[in-house]
């Protein structure tokens, strides 16, 4: 990975919230090349979400670097819109709004007009398979339906990096499939994917390199299949999770 143009480059991250007692974030030194399928995984609590609000510019930082594609976000994290998507784990589209009347706010919001913007909706509506709902408000439509419009409507400004919080939670087999493909293309075109999940298996599958946070600390990362190998009482990742973040349970 070293060889490769690194596009988030993170240098002693350090985040405190007012009134902890502890640090969310603990010193964290990260390297992510551009174009990487980059897995960021952790049990609750353990500092993933509050990592990605930072390389979002949603959380000021309390010591240390972070820049994405050489800007410095504590400086200028302005000028990272349009560069980043964010798809959140929550369904954040309005759901008194059709799929498409969503799409298109959200493509206004990311300043794309006019004929651009119409194309790059019928686009979206294609690509995740929503043509026959678009018309549908977001409140009738189904957990699957709404985890793909929420997809898209993250991605309709065709981000250089995308944030992807558990983007198939709850969906069924074919919408997960759906899913997969979708972001294993927009990943061959060159955007560089930081995928969150819970589901080891998915991970395991879709991601080139993983990194393992607990306690606000980077505790393991490689890829896949050689953080397998090097823990021979383990025969896939989710093994290779518990046997490094424990058993008992995280609230």
């Amino acid at each position: 990975m070293s060889e490769l143009l690194n596009i988030i480059e993170i240098k002693g991250l350090r985040k405190k919230y007012k009134g902890a007692e502890d640090e969310a974030l603990k010193g964290i030194d990260l390297n992510i090349p551009k174009g990487a399928f980059y897995g960021l995984l952790g049990p609750n609590s353990a500092g993933k979400t509050t990592l990605i609000s930072i390389l979002c510019g949603l959380l000021k930082i309390s010591e240390g670097e972070v820049y994405l594609d050489g800007i410095d976000v504590k400086k200028e994290s302005g000028r990272i819109k349009n560069l980043i998507g964010l798809i959140p784990q929550e369904i954040a589209l309005y759901h008194n709004l059709s799929i498409r009347e969503n799409l298109k706010f959200f493509g206004q919001m990311q300043g794309i007009f006019g004929k651009d913007l119409k194309k790059r909706v019928e686009e979206c509506l294609d690509v995740v398979k929503l043509q026959s709902h678009a018309n549908k408000l977001v409140s009738k439509c189904s957990g699957g339906i709404k985890r793909r419009a929420n997809l898209v409507a993250g991605l309709i400004h065709k981000p250089q990096i995308i944030f992807l919080d558990e983007p198939t939670l709850g969906v069924d087999a074919q919408s997960r499939n759906l899913i997969f493909e979708y972001l294993q293309t927009l990943n061959s075109a060159g955007a560089t994917l930081i995928y969150t999940t819970h589901y080891m298996k998915e991970a395991e599958t879709l991601c080139s390199w993983v990194n393992i946070i607990d306690n606000g600390n980077i505790i393991v990362q490689g890829a896949p299949q050689e953080l397998i190998t090097n823990h021979p009482n383990c025969n896939d990742l989710g093994q290779v999770f518990i046997s490094l973040t424990g058993r008992d349970l995280r609230d």
